[in-house]
């Protein structure tokens, strides 16, 4: 299993540092999420850990060796990312994206073989995406073709995953779809997997470990039931809000009443406000 730490990481965009001197830790072999408000870097921080992010300081570490000093080729075989909303050339297959998951694997000496063909069936297969191997990827459903990038992801054979935002744009049905793959990617493949998510309810359902951001910097990480809590809705996300545990799993769930310091008007019941907040996958 490989470790991913960081080591006073900065990152930055035209001189403007969005996360600076950055530490933390991924947990080996569990789904992490990075949470927080708009802006506060998750997904520059998601960049940083794949490399597509040049480190303005500091730097994050791959089983011990330096991301930027892996070789570009090397670094493809041992992590994925999935940005958020990729786009692929009009008419191409489901089977076609998948297949280049496998183009790391490949040289002038190593081309095309029965191992490439071999992991891209297990990956549509993992997927539930094999009967749907010669659909152009422009002709699925939003569920569905989420689950095409992330088969080909998994064709790359890597040990980590990377994702941001894997569920926006989704509706509720594929937002359930897709994590819930995840979840069985981490659990049969014990697939490290980070995750960018805006919904806290999606963290603390789906996540073993919650890295919480604001302004660049990690106010709290780890299980979901240290780090949710109505304190920390107030510092990161500037909400009022109660955090529950769920009757039937225990995990806890956020309910946001109203954005923090807002006085309530004379007789005004707080009942929870319909917020991304709220949402609760069952």
């Amino acid at each position: 299993m490989s470790t991913l730490p960081t080591e006073k990481l900065s990152l930055a965009y035209d001189q403007a540092r969005i996360i600076d001197e950055l530490d933390v830790s991924i947990p080996s072999g569990k789904i992490t999420a990075l949470v927080g408000p708009n802006g506060c870097g998750k997904s520059t921080l998601l960049r940083g850990l794949a490399r597509l992010l040049a480190p303005a300081g500091g730097a994050a570490f791959l089983d011990g060796a330096a991301i930027q000093r892996i070789p570009t080729r090397e670094l493809a075989r041992r992590l994925g990312i999935l940005p958020q909303s990729p786009a692929a050339p009009e008419g191409l297959t489901v089977r076609e994206l998948v297949a280049q998951g496998r183009y790391p694997h490949q040289s002038w000496l190593r081309q095309w073989s029965a191992g490439d063909e071999a992991a891209v069936a297990k990956a549509l297969a993992l997927t539930g995406m094999a009967d749907l191997a010669e659909r152009p990827v422009d002709a699925l459903s939003g569920g569905q073709r989420q689950r095409a990038w992330i088969a080909m992801t998994l064709a790359q054979e890597t040990t980590v995953i990377l994702l941001d935002e894997p569920t926006t744009y989704l509706d509720l049905a594929h937002q359930i779809e897709v994590l819930q793959l995840l979840e069985r990617l981490n659990r049969e493949e014990n697939r490290t997997i980070v995750m960018v998510v805006h919904d806290l309810n999606q963290a603390t359902r789906h996540a073993h470990h919650v890295v919480a951001l604001r302004a660049g910097r990690v106010v709290a990480a780890g299980a979901p039931a240290e780090v949710v809590t109505p304190a920390l809705l107030r510092s990161v996300f500037g909400v009022e809000g109660a955090v529950l545990p769920d009757p039937r799993t225990g995990v806890p769930i956020c309910f946001a009443y109203g954005l923090a310091g807002a006085p309530a008007e004379v007789g005004e019941q707080r009942a929870p406000s319909h917020t991304a907040c709220e949402l609760v996958l069952t």
